[in-house]
């Protein structure tokens, strides 16, 4: 997902001022200033926690990195305490982490990804 937004023009400031759930922060983020940095975050963010998690290397980190980036989607969608289109309480933001929290517990980089050969040879 991060490659495609690369090679296409996403609207986060569009997205990002939408958000009715802390909006001040989101409209830091979407701040001139900001925007370059977060555009920045989000595009290479995915790609690279896209890959740790795909090859096993530095699973928790990229997990954990998961979960702050889908908290971050699902407020700035979420109209809390309002449940309207595309803003429920439960939605696949919320499931991205908790899977994302599951990787982290049982430590599955070592179990199944390179991390765990690599720990073996040293």
């Amino acid at each position: 997902a991060g490659y495609l937004k690369g090679a296409k023009t996403f609207p986060e400031a569009g997205y990002l001022k939408g958000a009715k759930t802390f909006p001040e922060l989101f409209q830091w983020f979407a701040s001139p200033g900001v925007l370059p940095v977060v555009n920045f975050l989000n595009e290479y963010g995915q790609i690279l926690i896209g890959i740790s998690l795909i090859l096993g290397i530095l699973v928790r980190y990229s997990s954990i990195s998961g979960v702050l980036m889908m908290a971050l989607y699902y407020f700035a969608v979420l109209q809390f305490p309002k449940i309207g289109a595309n803003s429920y309480i439960v939605d696949d933001h919320v499931i991205y982490a908790l899977a994302l929290l599951v990787l982290f517990a049982m430590r599955a980089g070592r179990a199944y990804g390179l991390e765990g050969k690599i720990i073996k040879l040293e």
